[in-house]
């Protein structure tokens, strides 16, 4: 009798961990194999422990990803919403949230803003996307580079809708003037995970384009982050 890869995963769920062959345990495959021969739901399991009354940890797991729409989703759980997953009390929450947050650290601090170097719109969105795409709100962050594209500093900018009423190109350019910056690059996220950019993104873009043309810092790019995706607004049209 032939099983699919779909059939498999819900057997090994199935079981229980003490009943799993002691080389087949997540813990133990972690010190054999490491962590990247784990799936995402025995990761899971590792972190939570236990499972709950009738549901083994694996299974619990399983459920709780499906729950919240995958990684993606998980990425963006808050702490009110794990505690609304029935077996999941304070202290696993806030676990769970911490661990979520650290892994987000770890590849902030694994990008190494201080050296490196943009060279394309890709490396834009690999260099913000841990911590953009998971915002439920929108963010206009500043992307400040010296005369070889190398990072100086990122700034959080505007909290809520972006659009150019409320984007004032002085505190733009504030910190770019005070790193002595010679470009700087918008990145801004779609909460929706749509990174198809409006018309206001374009009339914000050529705004702060002429802007920097007359402070003689350039706007070398704006990029508007979604779901795994993104999209340079300079790539999109020539007019700019």
């Amino acid at each position: 009798m032939a099983f699919d890869s779909e059939d498999c995963e819900k057997i090994t769920t199935a079981f229980r961990i003490k009943e799993m062959p002691r080389r087949d345990r997540p813990r133990e495959r972690i010190v054999l194999s490491g962590a990247g021969s784990l799936t995402n739901y025995e990761l899971l399991a590792v972190l939570l422990k236990t499972g709950t009354s009738g549901m083994g940890v694996l299974e619990f797991a399983e459920m709780i990803l499906r729950r919240f729409g995958g990684l993606s989703g998980l990425d963006r759980v808050t702490f009110d919403q794990l505690r609304q997953v029935k077996g999941i009390g304070e202290a696993k929450a806030a676990e769970l949230i911490a661990a979520i947050e650290f892994g987000k650290r770890v590849h902030e601090a694994s990008a190494n803003r201080e050296s490196r170097q943009i060279r394309s719109a890709g490396d834009v969105y690999e260099l913000v996307c841990a911590k953009m795409q998971s915002l439920d709100h929108e963010e206009l962050w500043v992307i400040n580079v010296d005369s070889k594209n190398r990072v100086l500093a990122i700034d959080q900018l505007y909290k809520g809708s972006v659009n150019a009423s409320t984007i004032r190109t002085a505190e733009v350019f504030q910190g770019a003037i005070s790193r002595k910056a010679m470009g700087i690059i918008l990145v801004h996220n779609h909460p929706s995970g749509d990174p198809t950019p409006s018309d206001l993104d374009f009339v914000v873009t050529r705004n702060v384009k002429e802007a920097g043309r007359i402070l003689e810092i350039a706007l070398l790019d704006h990029v508007v982050i979604g779901a795994g995706a993104y999209r340079s607004i300079f790539d999109l049209t020539a007019d700019l």
